[in-house]
């Protein structure tokens, strides 16, 4: 493509998100006159969504929510590391200032990120981040390996990383001293399958997780 198709193709698709939003907003008006009104007036969602940042996962049409409905996180396979003040500062407010009922750890089969966690082979900067997965893989050494078939292998990890981002979730103080104090939020883990646009609800039991690991992450006490 010559320099000048370039610049032009460029122009075209940046004009183009313009008109996508110009034709929604119409389509919103037409629908309910107070729509907007109702979104600037305030938020009070009902979920804290902390997904992966790959473009294929739109949160809230996944899932059918509108907007207003959901507080969106999301990094490179939807990690929660007590060391990332972006995603630690996501819950905190998300949990104490909007006071969320549910919190969705939401991971996708295919994950790049996971499959870059199971390859060795040194990746720069991304290292130290995908070390959590690794890590994760590390936790679950034995039940991995014993699990000949590597994209099932693979889909399994990216189940378990989900499910250990959920207990970096429940281990969180503000998770913790809201729960006893008002019964929510509750912690979610949920996997995106690309072949079918399902989600898969792994069936995460919170109050179990919240009573192993408060033998060591009790932040409940003042």
């Amino acid at each position: 493509m010559a320099e000048k198709d370039i610049v032009n193709y460029l122009r075209e698709t940046h004009e183009r998100v313009f008109q996508h939003n110009r034709s929604w907003a119409a389509s919103k008006r037409a629908q309910d006159p107070e729509f907007f009104a109702k979104l600037a007036a305030g938020q009070q969602p009902e979920y804290l969504w902390i997904g992966c940042s790959d473009s294929r996962i739109p949160a809230e049409q996944i899932a059918g929510l509108e907007p207003g409905t959901a507080f969106v996180h999301r990094n490179i396979a939807n990690l929660v590391c007590n060391t990332d003040l972006n995603v630690m500062s996501v819950i905190t407010y998300a949990v104490e200032h909007l006071q969320v009922k549910h919190i969705v750890v939401c991971g996708h089969y295919g994950c790049g990120g996971v499959k870059a966690a199971m390859t060795a082979k040194n990746l720069g900067l991304l290292n130290p981040w995908l070390r959590n997965i690794r890590d994760v893989y590390r936790l679950h050494e034995k039940e991995l390996d014993e699990i000949a078939d590597q994209e099932a292998r693979f889909n399994r990890l990216v189940e378990l990383n989900v499910m250990e981002q959920c207990r970096n979730v429940v281990k969180t103080a503000c998770v913790q001293m809201s729960f006893a104090k008002n019964q929510f939020p509750v912690v979610h883990g949920w996997v995106f399958d690309f072949k079918d646009g399902l989600l898969k609800d792994l069936k995460v039991d919170f109050e179990a997780i919240l009573r192993e690991i408060q033998k060591i992450y009790n932040l409940t006490e003042n």
